[in-house]
């Protein structure tokens, strides 16, 4: 951002650990405003077995971290106890599909009906998908043709300390 790649999101993960140490909106805008960072190019990832909670807390927190301008999305979707609820009740952006549904694809009829399932259901919910764990072009190929706009994985690149990525992508 400080190089003038104002395009370039960012992803964080974020765990319960978190939420237990008192990191919270007021926290989280007061790192963007140090950074000078802008929210909407954030994305936090939380993982679904925290959304299992269904809490009134974790709800809270939730809604506190999004007030901030920050897009949240549910990482590893479709690798806990799944409940369509939590997609309705919480204020999420997106889900990311786990690799162990993108490892197969397109051979395994299963991961793909349970892929273009997601897909839909996002869709109907306003939701984004990114799919984890892109590897090989056929996996690309067919998760395009289902309507999957955001791919992520070592199809693209690995990930890279900040020197390298600016080695590969030159600084401004």
């Amino acid at each position: 951002h400080a190089h003038g790649r104002l395009g370039i999101d960012l992803s964080l993960n974020l765990s319960a650990r978190q939420r237990d140490r008192g990191f919270d909106g007021h926290a989280l805008r007061a790192l963007l405003t140090e950074a000078g960072f802008p929210a909407g190019r954030l994305t936090l990832e939380i993982t679904e077995t925290l959304l299992l909670e269904e809490s009134e807390a974790v709800l809270d927190w939730l809604h506190g971290l999004k007030e901030s301008g920050v897009k949240l999305a549910v990482d590893d979707f479709g690798t806990g106890y799944s409940s369509l609820s939590y997609l309705k009740r919480f204020p999420v952006d997106a889900l990311k599909v786990d690799r162990t549904f993108v490892r197969d694809l397109p051979a395994d009829e299963g991961d793909a009906s349970l892929v273009k399932a997601i897909l839909a259901m996002a869709r109907s919910l306003d939701l984004k998908v990114v799919a984890e764990g892109v590897e090989q072009p056929a996996q690309r190929d067919f998760l395009l043709q289902a309507g999957c706009r955001y791919l992520q994985g070592y199809l693209y690149g690995p990930p890279l300390p900040a020197e390298a990525f600016f080695r590969r992508f030159g600084k401004t």
